[in-house]
């Protein structure tokens, strides 16, 4: 087979991975050229990293009730406010990455052919951790499809993606139907575990021949060979740990009411190969403290090198060393910011007092003419509310309708002020200088998956499968997780108890609503808002609201209507390929 492919070459195979794939000049060669190529072969994997639909934060949460956004333009809220079609949707994930997992492909056809290097021991090593890392790649991108493009046919079934494993080239028949749900996840769990049986837990430098794993110290391998190839130079490839984590989201997901009737999956289930990941890094004993601020823990930023992760991440991106342009999309105008993504009231409110109480609780003792006192920590680590200080000069930001001396107050006719009286604090570096005519930068980085997520699913999947308080096959229950969580927020009453969380350990229904709401806060704003709504069956309607504070009086208003049907808790399959492939079933309501 002769195929021209535009490729990004990867950087050499024994650099840092931090810079892995940047891409490299534009070079037509054949597939075949591979196979004496190895820079040239691993550059078609490389090109299925590039496509990782979490390189980069989206902030998709304007298509929800937690945010709206000041740019007119902006496709998420063009989608939320009644544009959203099967030929004009901002969450498609089919084209890339079907894509990707054609790259994949193409490359586990060659994978076992190339010589990667001469000596025989190294070059098994080298193609096991290759083939590993395409197995659980494309392990993550069906994952990404099945949560974009998932969903029930117009007679009722619970409909996947086609599950493509083979090479598609000139002569394939590219109309073939649609696999069914169950049969997605099981093609995510085989792939998985595909790649836990060719890749290490992680990447690290071992320091003996006896550290060396039986199969290739029978081989003759030691660890300077060892270290070469699976060694903590390539920490920011697909490894073990991050392949099980891919199978723990799936789990979760089908798992969860949307898809709950017309799928095999558990709980219980979901629960296991999540709580499979913590009981790595020990269970409720290894949340990590400052978990919460990963984005501005500067010492702990300025020290990751090599790709090392701090304790909080299982997967991020690389460290960008001294950028800016996220504090100019976000800060507000009189930090010299466009104030892009403003929280909605509703978000804020999400936010309990910091006695554990929700805000309508009687206990939560919560004054809507004082709303920001006694708050859950967490709402002043990721919104900027009236009155926050911030910025390397300590600014008030003043965000009434009464603030005459700058552009930070509701509404103001430059375009760049909040919609709904808040900033977005939480991603931002407030050592991030920014005027007329300087900018300082800081180093950013971003997750791919962290823990927090990852005690999240458990502790919703543990109370769904065995109570608040049960913990089936683990020492640790979804109370236990929720409880460590929340303790890390900071929220306790005057004797140090969170007496609301007491309140609820013995009601699940209860439970389920705290961590849900517990996962809205920890995870805002990074891209997780609008997947939980539609798999939870959730109102996508809910109107979002602002706060207008005018003469020292704070007025919730509504901001911005939310226009969903109700079939769309179910993404799209794109209209161009149901157009062209009559075997491709569309999801149902969807044209």
């Amino acid at each position: 087979m002769k195929k021209i492919l535009t490729v990004f070459v990867a950087a050499f195979l024994l650099v840092g991975c931090d810079d892995l794939f940047t891409p490299a000049i534009e070079n037509n060669k054949q597939v075949s050229d591979g196979l004496e190529d190895p820079l040239y072969a691993e550059g078609i994997l490389a090109n299925a990293y590039t496509r990782n639909p979490y390189n980069s934060q989206s902030f998709n949460d304007v298509a929800t009730d937690d945010a709206v956004t000041n740019q007119t333009s902006n496709s998420y809220l063009k989608m939320a406010t009644g544009s959203w079609t099967s030929n004009n949707n901002p969450m498609d994930q089919w084209g890339s990455c079907k894509a990707a997992i054609h790259y994949i492909n193409l490359f586990l056809t060659q994978v076992d052919q190339v010589s990667w290097v001469k000596d025989p021991v190294v070059n098994k090593m080298f193609c096991d951790r290759l083939k590993g890392e395409a197995y659980g790649l494309r392990a993550m991108f069906n994952f990404y499809m099945l949560q974009a493009h998932a969903g029930y046919t117009e007679d009722g079934r619970l409909m996947g993606v086609p599950i493509v494993e083979e090479v598609e080239d000139e002569t394939s028949n590219f109309n073939y139907p649609r696999n069914t749900f169950d049969e997605c996840i099981q093609a995510i769990y085989d792939d998985v575990q595909r790649a836990e049986e060719l890749l290490p837990l992680d990447y690290e430098n071992i320091s003996s021949d006896a550290e060396v794993p039986e199969v290739y110290r029978s081989e003759g391998a030691n660890f300077s060979q060892y270290n070469i190839v699976f060694g903590n130079n390539f920490r920011s490839r697909m490894s073990g740990r991050i392949a099980l984590a891919f199978r723990a989201k799936a789990a979760l997901l089908a798992a969860s009411p949307a898809f709950a009737e017309g799928s095999k999956g558990t709980w219980a289930e979901a629960a296991d190969y999540n709580g499979e990941i913590l009981d790595l890094i020990g269970g409720v004993a290894g949340l990590a403290a400052q978990g919460n601020t990963w984005y501005k823990n500067a010492d702990e930023i300025n020290s990751l090198t090599g790709g090392s992760n701090p304790p909080e991440m299982l997967w991020r991106n690389g460290k960008d060393a001294t950028a800016y342009s996220l504090e100019q999309a976000q800060f507000p105008p009189s930090l010299y910011g466009s104030g892009q993504i403003n929280p909605t009231q509703n978000l804020v409110d999400a936010f309990p007092m910091a006695n554990g109480y929700p805000i309508d609780s009687p206990e939560a003792d919560y004054d809507d003419q004082n709303p920001y006192a006694n708050r859950d920590p967490r709402l002043a680590l990721y919104i900027v509310v009236n009155g926050t200080v911030m910025g390397t000069d300590g600014k008030t930001i003043d965000t009434s309708v009464d603030n005459t001396s700058n552009n930070d107050g509701l509404n103001k006719e430059n375009g760049y002020s909040t919609r709904t009286g808040y900033y977005l604090r939480k991603h931002l570096r407030e050592d991030v200088y920014l005027s007329s005519t300087t900018t300082t930068g800081q180093p950013h980085y971003s997750p791919r998956i962290r823990y927090t997520e990852i005690y999240l699913n458990y502790a919703e999947a543990a109370n769904e499968a065995w109570g608040p308080t049960g913990t089936g096959l683990h020492g640790y229950s979804a109370y236990d997780v929720i409880k460590a969580i929340r303790q890390r927020a900071g929220i306790k009453d005057a004797s140090g108890n969170d007496p609301y969380l007491e309140s609820v350990k013995n009601d699940q229904a209860k439970m389920r609503d705290l961590i849900r709401n517990e996962r809205r806060l920890e995870l805002c704003f990074e891209g997780f808002r609008f997947w939980d709504l539609r798999r939870w069956n959730m109102d996508l309607n809910e109107p979002a609201k602002g706060i207008r504070i005018s003469g020292g009086i704070y007025q919730v208003f509504n901001v911005e209507s939310r226009t969903y049907n109700d079939f769309m808790r179910f993404g799209p399959i794109p209209y161009s390929e149901v157009v062209k492939f009559d075997a491709l079933e569309q999801n149902k309501g969807w044209d």
